[in-house]
Parts: structure tokens; C-alpha cells; sequence
């Protein structure tokens, strides 16, 4: 897993710091996507990494509230 994460981190690093600087003309050019996906990439994996964040809280939080409205109706019903 720390293999796979440095290559990713390595092929970024050069991808958007060093490759600015080549020659177009460089066939090292050809192992690169566009640079417009150096920001486009990044940003999608943000959005849905936030998008499944804000889901699982969102299912923490209703059943949680599911819970706390069962243990208050079952009160409310244990001193009638």
C-alpha cells in the first residue's frame, strides 16, 4: 500500500511540478495526461470524498435522532 501511494505521489509530483518546464517536444511528454487533469483529478476525488462523508454523518445523525425518539416514546409510555 505504501508502494502504490509514493509511485501515485512520485508520478504527480513530476506530472504537475516538473513537466511544466520540459520541452513539449520530449517524448517524456507522452507517459502525462493534459495538465488541465492535474487540477480536475484532484478536485473530483475531493467532491466525492466529501460526498461520502457528508452521507455517512447524515446517516449517523438520523439514526441517532431515530434512537433518542424511541428511548423518549418509550419513556413517556413507561409513566403512563
Amino acid at each position: 500500500m505504501i508502494i502504490i501511494a509514493t509511485v501515485v505521489f512520485l508520478y504527480y509530483t513530476i506530472w504537475t511540478l516538473f513537466m511544466p518546464f520540459v520541452d513539449e517536444n520530449i517524448e517524456l511528454h507522452n507517459f502525462f495526461p493534459p495538465r488541465v487533469w492535474a487540477i480536475r483529478i484532484p478536485v473530483a476525488i475531493v467532491l466525492v470524498g466529501v460526498a461520502v462523508v457528508g452521507s455517512f454523518l447524515s446517516m449517523v445523525m438520523i439514526k441517532s435522532g431515530r434512537k433518542k425518539r424511541a428511548k423518549i416514546a418509550a419513556m413517556q409510555a413507561k409513566k403512563k
